[in-house]
């Protein structure tokens, strides 16, 4: 179907057509169909007491508080993780009364050039039956420039547990725990070895 157009203008058949669909039409208010985030109520206001949360697979009617979720902090995560290893073994390790058998310093590499390190440290210390070792991340610098995106704080010390946590390293790491004081604390984690078989 081949539309006439003269000039670039509507001919009447369309004018007559938009003159229709104009004369049914409301214009919105904006102002009422929506809200700024900033007039968000109150948590003590009455409507944010009357909310109801839907749980998905429980029976509606059931409420139940969910808090924000926000994602643990390292420390946090860390020490929730299941313990693998023997249970007195591991109280011996967070008192800092086991000697690690081996350390790497990561201090100071970027990512690029530590994870390569680190695989050939553990997978070697694996290899040669050591059970225990310590990885020293440091505790990060502040480098935040102000900018859009937020930096995180200690780079390395937040992704050496998540390299230990995939292949290859994970068939080899028993365990990882935050160093004791004595050992760096905050800025090393003790790694705990698979059984060489």
């Amino acid at each position: 179907m081949k539309r006439e157009r003269s000039g670039g203008r509507l001919n009447d058949d369309d004018l007559e057509l938009w003159r229709r669909v104009t004369d049914r039409t409301e214009r919105l208010d904006l102002n009422s169909l929506f809200t700024p985030e900033i007039d968000d109520p109150s948590p003590s206001s009455p409507a944010l007491r009357k909310a109801k949360t839907i749980v998905i697979g429980k029976p509606e009617g059931k409420l139940r508080r969910t808090a924000h979720n926000l994602s643990p902090s390292l420390p946090e995560q860390i020490s929730s993780a299941p313990v693998q290893m023997d249970q007195k073994a591991f109280g011996k390790l967070k008192r800092g009364k086991l000697k690690p058998e081996g350390r790497i310093d990561l201090h100071g590499m970027t990512l690029d050039r530590a994870h390569p390190v680190l695989t050939r440290f553990i997978l070697s210390a694996h290899a040669d039956g050591k059970r225990l070792v310590l990885v020293i991340t440091g505790k990060g610098k502040m480098r935040d420039d102000g900018g859009p995106i937020p930096v995180r704080h200690g780079v390395l010390r937040h992704q050496v547990p998540q390299w230990l946590a995939m292949p290859p390293l994970s068939s080899a790491v028993l365990q990882i725990a935050q160093a004791h004081l004595s050992h760096g604390g905050g800025g090393a984690y003790y790694v705990y070895l698979r059984r060489h078989r």
